[in-house]
């Protein structure tokens, strides 16, 4: 039986682009993880060492930078369809280049109730995400989010599981619901689509339906998120989640001769249980 090189790819990761506009006294940041990557015919690298049709990694993290002056990052996703373009160019041997983005957030600091025009303060752990796929067909745009830790204090139950003999488990008719949301969200067209509002669109969206939906599981409350999104934007095909339950047990206090109806609890890092599920348009 022949040995042949299967599926593979090369690029670099984790760039770290930040883009600051001064052209007025008012400054702009974007603060951007970057990571591309080419695939194709680069079959020669590794059978031959041949590295004739290889873009250098170190030309793709130049170009990286390069674009985030020449191009600009009006959005996440509008610079990775501009740089995974000029990568495709640049590589004949490459039938792809998949670039994905992560932006982290910067608020302006306030000073006498107004945020400043330079400073700024870096916000919580939830980080914007993009990936963009260019072959000859036209780019294929995913965005998304992670580490959008949610939380409701009621509204939410878990009951009516199976049980063997190894679950011990008590049922929970009002419990906390507690999450760091992963989403992301596949467009149908790149045409006429504001970036930005859109994302902000959605994540206001999700947001809003989990506050709203009273959630027999986590399960169902992403079903209800997701179809929230696919009914408000026709430009979104499919969306998908993955959601650590991040469990919160309540302490017991009797030893302390003390109550604790629901008020005071230990939230568990891990062990937790992870629920992954995608929300799509039927096939025509």
């Amino acid at each position: 039986m022949g040995i042949v090189l299967g599926p593979n790819r090369y690029g670099k990761a984790e760039t770290r682009v930040v883009r600051i506009v001064r052209d007025t006294e008012r400054h702009q940041i974007r603060d951007l993880t970057v990571s591309t990557s080419l695939h194709g015919d680069f079959a020669a690298a590794h059978t031959d060492g041949d590295q004739s049709h290889v873009l250098p990694t170190d030309t793709q993290k130049n170009t990286a930078f390069a674009y985030a002056k020449k191009h600009g990052v009006s959005s996440p996703e509008d610079y990775a369809i501009a740089l995974g373009s000029r990568l495709l160019e640049a590589t004949p041997a490459a039938e792809g280049a998949v670039v994905r983005v992560e932006e982290h957030a910067w608020d302006r600091i306030p000073v006498n109730g107004f945020g400043h025009d330079h400073a700024f303060v870096r916000r919580g752990g939830e980080v914007r995400t993009t990936v963009v796929e260019v072959t000859s067909a036209g780019p294929v745009v995913t965005s998304g989010l992670r580490d959008l830790v949610v939380l409701k204090s009621t509204g939410s139950e878990f009951t009516g599981f199976l049980r063997d003999e190894y679950t011990t488990l008590a049922d929970a008719d009002d419990r906390v619901l507690a999450t760091a949301l992963k989403a992301d969200w596949r467009f149908s067209r790149v045409d006429d689509v504001d970036w930005n509002t859109t994302w902000d669109a959605v994540r206001a969206r999700l947001l809003a339906t989990f506050a709203t939906t009273y959630s027999r599981a986590l399960q169902e409350t992403l079903y209800a998120m997701g179809r929230a999104v696919l009914e408000a934007h026709d430009e979104i095909d499919r969306i998908s989640f993955e959601a650590p339950n991040k469990h919160h047990f309540l302490v017991d206090l009797e030893p302390f001769g003390l109550d604790n109806a629901g008020e005071v609890f230990i939230a568990a890092d891990r062990p937790y249980g992870l629920i992954e599920a995608t929300v799509m348009r039927e096939e025509p």
